[in-house]
């Protein structure tokens, strides 16, 4: 019924990512008398950060039976929240930083529980029977908004 799929796309995040390679591999190729074996392992190492970050990806589907997440490379199946185990699931507003520490896949010390979330500071969060809360970032809550109404799940509390 519903699919969105979500990367890291920030600008500064890239920047960073690459910023951090080029100057790593200036630094072994002038700084330290590098060999050729310590070069070529500096170097793979250091684009396997950039080439997680392309790869990953999180796809988030709606349906009537219930919601799946999968965020890879670290979930190689989707996880499902039955509609039957969820008590409530809105759109909210959030801050990445304050309540999670940051995009990915992040657990809140402060009682907000789980996030999948990989840019912005809008998501679906649901609240289960059993078990922490768990807040899955969208880039597109107003279409979420109007397939959980269309479903009978948003703002209410699951049968």
């Amino acid at each position: 019924m519903y699919t969105e799929t979500q990367r890291f796309t920030q600008w500064w995040l890239w920047l960073i990512l690459i910023g951090s390679w080029i100057t790593m591999m200036y630094s072994i190729a002038t700084v330290s008398p590098a060999t050729t074996i310590s070069f070529l392992i500096s170097f793979v190492v250091g684009m396997l950060l950039p080439v997680l970050f392309w790869q990953m990806k999180l796809t988030t589907r709606i349906t009537a039976d219930g919601i799946y997440v999968r965020f890879f490379p670290f979930h190689l199946n989707e996880k499902f929240f039955a509609w039957d185990t969820i008590t409530s699931s809105s759109v909210r507003t959030y801050s990445p930083l304050m309540e999670y520490g940051g995009w990915g896949i992040k657990y809140s010390f402060k009682g907000n529980g789980l996030v999948y979330n990989t840019a912005g500071n809008v998501g679906l969060q649901l609240y289960f029977k059993e078990g922490d809360p768990i807040l899955i970032g969208t880039q597109k809550g107003e279409e979420i908004k109007q397939v959980l109404a269309a479903l009978g799940h948003l703002n209410e509390s699951v049968k």
